[in-house]
């Protein structure tokens, strides 16, 4: 009999691979979320493909709502 994924000893640490992976993700963003003067909860959002690259530019282009000089 084969030996799937469940009976291999591998499945409990791949969720929990998943939220540090996430956790790693997201704590980083929400510090810069929150200093830009975005909502920190935009940063749950990092987690999502493709629009994670899309925020990136954003953040990275966008006037932030904190900042008190003006970006060119």
């Amino acid at each position: 009999m084969s030996e799937t994924m469940l009976d291999a000893g591998v499945w409990p640490s791949g969720p929990l691979m998943v939220l540090v992976m996430a956790a790693v993700i997201i704590v980083p963003f929400w510090f810069i979320f929150s200093k830009a003067g975005y909502s920190k909860w935009l940063s749950l959002l990092m987690v999502i493909p493709l629009l994670n690259l899309i925020l990136l530019y954003f953040l990275a282009f966008s006037k932030w709502p904190n900042s008190g000089n003006t970006h060119t």
